[in-house]
């Protein structure tokens, strides 16, 4: 009772049922929650703090900034925050006003992330630069995904955010995963609006998350930049639930020495033998594979978890007489 009713008296003030209202439609750093609402940096990381302790926001800092959203909808407070912002009415004055102050907010970030990608050369899409079926590989994603059947999806280097965008009707939450802050300023302005996908700043060897979380992981041309690809797919294993699904997209195996010395490939695509070995090394069952054709030859390979745990697995072993 306790906690409800913190989290109740936390939210019970005009300025902080803005604040939630806004998270709704996306995360927020302290900046843009200011110009959105017109009130100084002191007051509003007062408020931010409140709602933050009482579990109606929750925190994410990324180098300098720190971004503010909602707490997942299956948790109870995402569930009880979502159930009083259901009550504000819709006409509200001073929400419309604060929503068109976020949308102009939205605007600029987009423009600056796509300013800042070009000044640095990297304003480009890698399905593009390889001239690459990018419509094939999508309408293999969605059959992939049909609704209903991937309630929490993670997209490890999601870039841009593309695939989230793509997948977020068919999923209750979607979290996306990148090593860039470049890309992920991109992939939050792309995804402006879905309030059930985020992104966030993390290391694909190490990710911040705990065990047997997703329904479903993908990992979208990202596996030929790793340095070690079995590492990667172990972690992603890690964090599928059993069961759960992992899919690869990536170059099938190829002779192009342009990818490794143009853009920076780590590896020259990947057998199917090689995939499954890997899937096997991380304790995932290969299930399949897609090949669409192109310029260079895409490959859809997907794995299913066991049904068990491999980390559970691993301490029943080692607790055997």
């Amino acid at each position: 009772m306790d906690t409800l009713l913190a989290a109740l008296r936390a939210s019970a003030e005009p300025t902080r049922l803005r604040i939630l209202a806004l998270a709704a439609r996306g995360s927020f750093c302290v900046m843009e929650f200011t110009e959105i609402l017109g009130q100084s940096q002191p007051r509003l990381s007062r408020h931010l703090r409140l709602l933050g302790e009482a579990g109606l926001l929750e925190r994410v800092r990324e180098g300098a900034n720190v971004w503010f959203g909602l707490p997942a909808e299956g948790t109870d407070a995402g569930s009880l925050v979502r159930a009083v912002l259901a009550r504000l009415p819709e006409d509200d004055p001073v929400l419309a006003a604060d929503r068109r102050q976020a949308a102009r907010v939205l605007a600029e970030r987009a423009r600056v992330a796509s300013e800042s990608f070009r000044r640095k050369g990297a304003d480009w899409d890698e399905m593009r630069a390889l001239d690459l079926p990018a419509a094939a590989v999508e309408r293999a994603l969605l059959e992939l995904f049909p609704p209903g059947t991937a309630a929490r999806l993670l997209d490890i280097g999601t870039g841009t955010g593309r695939l989230l965008e793509l997948l977020a009707p068919r999923i209750t939450l979607g979290l996306g995963v990148d090593a860039s802050r470049a890309m992920l300023a991109l992939a939050r302005a792309r995804l402006a609006g879905l309030s059930h996908c985020s992104v966030r700043l993390a290391d694909m060897y190490r990710l911040p998350l705990p065990d047997v979380s997703f329904d479903a992981i993908v990992m979208q041309m990202v596996l030929h930049y790793a340095e070690d690809p079995a590492a990667a797919l172990a972690e992603a294993a890690r964090v599928l639930r059993p069961g759960g699904r992992l899919v690869v997209v990536d170059l099938a195996e190829h002779a192009r020495p342009d990818c490794m010395e143009r853009l920076a490939h780590r590896w020259p695509g990947f057998s199917d033998d090689r995939v499954n070995e890997l899937f096997a090394g991380a304790g995932l069952m290969g299930s399949g594979v897609t090949t669409i054709e192109g310029p260079m030859q895409v490959r859809v390979w997907c794995a299913t978890a066991a049904d068990k745990p491999r980390a559970a697995h691993a301490r029943e072993l080692e607790a055997a007489p």
